[in-house]
């Protein structure tokens, strides 16, 4: 077991299997030494979670907790492209976060931190990175969040 496996058993974070596309994209795509992942959403076992508006059917907290699980399903791309080895992750380099909030919605920083933080709890100082966080007017399936990741690996 990987030193980020134990991290995560360490959690209690069970990383799923990762989403199979739903449209004309792949979850992932290596180019030298990074990884793209596709935008992942509130999906766990096979149902979407947290469906709705941030500002209208979910607090900040609770749409935190979105981004969160939008994280763990990123986590769950990077580990396909490491060949079943999270070590292999030197660097989180970049993250976006989409918001489905409402239009007076002003708090998307507040819930892009709930993917942030669970990569910096996952990597360490690995997990730091540069990100954006976007509002959005609607999201694919009516999700709360989406979130995408760059990552550097070995």
């Amino acid at each position: 077991m990987s030193a980020i496996d134990n991290r995560l058993k360490e959690l209690g974070i069970e990383v799923p299997v990762p989403a199979k596309p739903v449209a004309n994209y792949v979850g992932w795509v290596k180019t030298g030494n990074l990884v793209f992942t596709a935008g992942q959403v509130t999906l766990k076992d096979g149902k979407l979670e947290y469906v709705g508006k941030a500002g209208a059917d979910f607090t900040t907290e609770d749409a935190s907790k979105a981004a969160r699980l939008c994280a763990i399903n990123v986590i769950a791309q990077l580990k396909d492209a490491c060949g079943g080895n999270l070590d292999r992750v030197k660097r989180i380099v970049k993250v976006v976060g989409f918001v489905n909030g409402t239009p007076e919605f002003k708090e998307h920083p507040k819930v892009v931190n709930g993917a942030s933080d669970l990569f910096v709890e996952v990597f360490g100082d690995k997990g730091k990175h540069a990100r954006s966080a976007v509002g959005a007017g609607s999201l694919p399936l009516n999700v709360a969040v989406e979130v995408e990741a760059v990552a550097e690996i070995e």
